[in-house]
């Protein structure tokens, strides 16, 4: 493919992406010039499918077949980011937006909207689509997606996942057509530096300083990698970005190629990602087809191929080192550093190591330039940032806002606040390496450093809400389970350390914890910190430290007062029947699996502590609220 070839591709299919992307009175005119009437855009992400979205377009197929729709266009994408919704439906010119979709919610949109002359079906769009007179918002000015600004997840949910044809429409290979054509090796690095971007993987490492190692270190063959391990428990970043814009990552390590001189990459992403691995490998060969990889990229002088590896779902490949050895088949354990992975990485070869997001960050600023880039976010944190938001929160989704963006945003204005009128407790980022942000923190702006200063990380941007009901020593105890699972066991202070604070975690939640348990944990978590080999071992034990500086109370109450004040830690419950509340009703009592409750129509209960097993299907079966623990 050359130049010219590229361009007219981009431009037959170029109103048919703009029908997704323009306000409603001119994506009518435009869908005119796309031969659709409408364009049926369904969620073909992992959420999604995993909720039948396909059915919903097997339906769809099906009921065009039955009405003689010829004229609707039905298009499989990424991920939206709403993921609480799914699946989702949008369509297209109104912006229609249909949300919790089943098959026979496909066939009453299809009979009822997508008809010649339909109408909206109001009863099945997303609630805070619609005006109280019944009228449709655009869902690009619903609160969740208006106070976002979308860079990496630029094309997520808005192409053909499967198409290289619209993902060229949308913008995909524009700037390495122009790295190509009108920058030098030296300008494009010097673009990515200027932008300030950093390291969206976790460390958050100079994204430019890091090509420019790679780029002056000797070797006779240099590399580029992808790394797609994502295994923070919570994170999709990542995934969405490969199942939603594959095309985008191929362009940026193309691009890092050309500027770095080296002729080949990698792609090593997780096995368990298989819809994510699957669109990467029609991608390759959809670009290799074209010639956007390959020799002699668009008839330049530069050629450059990629290959995947799949990780079989290791923690610690997450760590660059351990990757490498992984790509290059060996066992997945870190080694010290340096040397460095831009002296000697794969195949002990120069090589530059990004994560997902940071590749999809590339093109936006060779194509926009780096002052661009650099105008959003914080002086140390530029551009954008993604957020897997989960947790206790109404809108549970990926969030893609500026850098700097308060916490309080993400989770009332964009998040929908928490469910239950519960409220809001803290918030864990940085997952198992990361740390607690307390309510009291809520007004911070959401940057590398502020986050660092408060005992918190950035992390690869999982974000989990917790509200009034977690128990921080339980959720701290979660993060080690997984760790302490996870580790290599390469190095002593990680194998031996990890173990050695779960043991006293769970000692504290069940009721046994002694005062020099603190004291205990501070100790192995100060080793742990000076000592592991890889970041793994080194951060693991941040969630505790973190849940211990800022609710150290509950520690106390676990310790001294043998009660979890959020109740949850089972062997630190008592559940006690309020005998002015009970009815008599029985409910409980023949609901009791250890037969641990007893009285007599009509007459309170009680509950014998010696039998029960503080199961709690006592309290979700009283419906006066006669039952409490403590």
């Amino acid at each position: 493919m050359t130049c010219e070839e590229l361009e007219k591709l981009a431009a037959k299919n170029a109103d048919l992406i703009n029908v997704r992307k323009i306000v409603r009175e001119q994506a009518e005119k435009l869908a005119q010039n796309t031969g659709y009437r409408k364009q049926v855009l369904v969620c073909g992400g992992t959420g999604c499918t995993s909720s039948h979205s396909l059915d919903v377009i097997a339906q769809l197929e099906k009921s065009f077949k039955e009405l003689k729709i010829d004229d609707v266009l039905i298009v499989k994408t990424g991920c939206f980011g709403l993921c609480a919704l799914g699946p989702i439906m949008i369509v297209y010119p109104e912006g229609a937006f249909y949300s919790q979709m089943t098959p026979e919610h496909a066939k009453t949109v299809a009979e009822k909207h997508l008809i010649k002359g339909g109408e909206i079906v109001k009863e099945l769009l997303y609630a805070d689509t619609v005006h109280e007179d019944g009228s449709v918002i655009p869902f690009a000015e619903i609160p969740f997606y208006k106070h976002q600004m979308r860079i990496a997840l630029r094309n997520c949910g808005v192409i053909a996942a499967e198409s290289v044809e619209e993902a060229i429409a949308a913008g995909d290979y524009k700037a390495l057509k122009k790295a190509l054509f009108e920058m030098t090796p030296e300008s494009v690095i010097d673009e990515i530096k200027k932008a300030g971007l950093r390291g969206r993987g976790g460390a958050g490492f100079p994204t430019g300083l890091k090509w420019q190692f790679t780029k002056d270190a000797v070797g006779d063959k240099k590399y580029v990698c992808c790394n797609a391990d994502e295994g923070d428990p919570g994170a999709f970043m990542d995934r969405s970005v490969l199942e939603g814009d594959p095309h985008c990552v191929l362009e940026a390590m193309s691009i890092a190629g050309y500027a770095i001189g080296a002729e080949e990459g990698y792609i090593y992403v997780r096995a368990e990602y298989p819809i994510a691995v699957e669109r990467l490998n029609i991608a390759i060969e959809q670009a290799r087809k074209l010639g956007l990889l390959g020799k002699n990229i668009l008839g330049s002088n530069f050629s450059f191929d990629i290959h995947i590896r799949l990780g079989a779902g290791a923690f610690v490949c997450g760590e660059e080192t351990a990757l490498i050895a992984s790509v290059e088949g060996k066992r997945g354990e870190p080694r010290p550093k340096p040397p460095f992975p831009a002296n000697s990485g794969i195949f002990h070869k120069p090589t530059v190591i990004n994560n997902v997001e940071t590749w999809a960050n590339i093109a936006p600023i060779i194509l926009n330039g780096a002052n661009w880039f650099a105008s959003i976010g914080t002086e140390r944190s530029k551009g954008t940032k993604v957020f897997a938001v989960g947790g206790k929160i109404r809108n549970v989704g990926l969030v893609e806002v500026p850098m700097g963006t308060t916490l309080k945003t993400i989770i009332e204005d964009i998040g929908g606040g928490i469910p239950d009128g519960k409220s809001f407790k803290a918030a864990q980022t940085g997952g198992p390496s990361g740390g607690c942000i307390p309510a009291k923190y809520i007004d911070i702006a959401m940057d590398f450093d502020n986050l660092t200063s408060i005992g918190s990380m950035m992390g690869s941007g999982g974000l989990i809400v917790m509200d009034e009901d977690t128990c921080m020593v339980d959720i701290a105890k979660f993060y080690l389970e997984f760790t302490a699972d996870e580790s290599c066991g390469k190095c002593t202070p990680c194998r031996i350390g990890t173990k050695r604070l779960l043991e006293i975690l769970t000692k504290i939640t069940e009721g046994k914890g002694e005062p020099e348990d603190l004291e205990k944990i501070k100790e192995i978590a100060e080793h742990m910190k000076s000592s592991s080999l890889c970041a793994l071992g080194q951060s693991a034990p941040n969630p505790v430290l973190s849940a211990m500086e800022h609710f150290g109370d509950e520690y106390k109450a676990h310790i001294y007062d043998k009660k979890c004040p959020a109740g949850v830690c089972k062997s630190l419950l008592s559940y006690y029947i309020n005998p002015d509340k009970c009815r008599g009703c029985t409910l409980c009592m023949r609901s009791c699996p250890a037969n641990a409750i007893s009285g007599s129509v009509r007459n309170p209960h009680e509950i014998d502590l010696k039998k029960c097993i503080k199961c709690g299907q006592c309290i979700a079966h009283c419906k006066f609220g006669a039952i409490t623990k403590k």
